[in-house]
């Protein structure tokens, strides 16, 4: 018998969110560890709030509503709030019920700005990274590195001569400009639109485009992220950050390895990690030049298997671009971009737990 197309209204309905997600659904490992992160972070987020007023959005709140931002590839905020409005399982995962009003999406943002200063995504990560089911998955003697280019939210028309002397684009919404025989570097332009980003290539033949790079340390294990940072776009920038992020994951009290590709091959780079009690597993650039890694490392087994182990690091770049909105954020300025970036190498951590976490010891 054919069922009926017509629809039949309730008075009332009785929805229990929690029936409504699978019992093997993939958010609900990652939901208990999220929370028990959240739990641990209660006395920063004390720090961070007045104890009178208004209240506020909470912040495991809004921390789990800007996962399934990165999760889902959800393009903006506003987007997120339509989303959360009629998506049983994002109320679910947020902790909205069923009845309770979403955010307006000016105020989600203004309140998301109040955990920039306080560098909680990085805390989070380093939270999640302590949590007992993830702290033994991780490798505390093998690591690799790498920066990857973050194109910045600005328009090369934006990249102008700090001395005024540029000429203007055409009028019009999208005026043409012709930059052919211009000379510009990032010490006599800069962007009007995102000053902090710069002028960057990440290879010979590539194009130049306004841009930040992000860093990250991954351990070689699993390959989770164990460190993240973002950096204004420079030559020297991914060897620097590099040892920022050593120092503060491994601070030197045991020796370490650490893979990277022939970018990080400096004889200087390559003695910095020396006295930071790190051996050097950099992949060896000998074109028209002699390099910092000789025999003495190369000959080991391990130098080996760091080479194949570090291509790893591309992987949560990968997914955080594809995925993760890293491609192009609509994000100004490092401030932001910074806890973008961290936050999305956390929900990288978060979204391959389950798997690691069902596989056999």
């Amino acid at each position: 018998m054919r069922g009926s197309d017509a629809r039949t209204g309730q008075l009332f309905s009785y929805v229990d969110l929690e029936d409504r997600v699978p019992a093997h659904h993939p958010l609900r490992v990652i939901r208990t560890i999220v929370n028990e992160v959240l739990a641990r972070l209660d006395g920063e987020f004390a720090k961070i709030y007045a104890d009178a007023g208004r209240p506020s959005i909470a912040p495991e709140r809004l921390l789990r509503a800007l996962l399934l931002q990165v999760f889902y590839t959800i393009r903006s905020e506003r987007q997120l709030m339509e989303q959360l409005h009629y998506n049983l399982l994002y109320r679910w995962f947020v902790g909205l019920g069923i009845d309770e009003a979403v955010w307006v999406p000016t105020v989600f943002t203004k309140n998301r700005d109040r955990l920039l200063d306080a560098e909680v995504a990085h805390k989070f990560l380093v939270e999640l990274l302590d949590h007992e089911k993830i702290r033994g998955l991780l490798s505390d003697e093998h690591f690799s590195v790498d920066g990857t280019q973050i194109q910045a939210w600005a328009s090369m028309k934006s990249f102008k001569a700090k001395d005024g002397s540029s000429e203007p684009p055409d009028p019009g919404r999208n005026g043409e400009r012709d930059f052919r025989g211009e000379k510009r570097s990032n010490e006599t332009h800069e962007s009007t639109t995102d000053p902090e980003a710069k002028l960057y290539r990440k290879g010979s033949g590539k194009e130049s485009k306004l841009s930040f790079l992000g860093h990250a340390l991954i351990e070689n294990r699993t390959g989770l992220v164990v460190e993240a940072e973002l950096t204004q776009a420079d030559g020297f920038a991914e060897r620097a950050a590099a040892q920022r992020m050593i120092v503060r994951h491994s601070p030197g009290a045991r020796r370490i390895t650490l893979g990277a590709d022939k970018a990080y091959d400096t004889s200087d780079f390559i003695a910095d990690l020396r006295d930071l009690n790190v051996t050097p597993h950099m992949a060896q650039n000998d074109t028209g030049r002699r390099s910092a890694i000789d025999a003495r490392t190369t000959r080991h087994f391990g130098y080996a298997v760091s080479q194949q182990k570090r291509k790893r690091v591309e992987e949560p770049f990968g997914w955080g671009k594809t995925i993760g909105g890293l491609a192009r954020p609509m994000l100004r300025g490092a401030r932001k971009l910074r806890f973008k970036f961290t936050f999305t190498m956390a929900s990288y951590n978060l979204v391959r737990i389950p798997k690691l976490l069902s596989q056999p010891a």
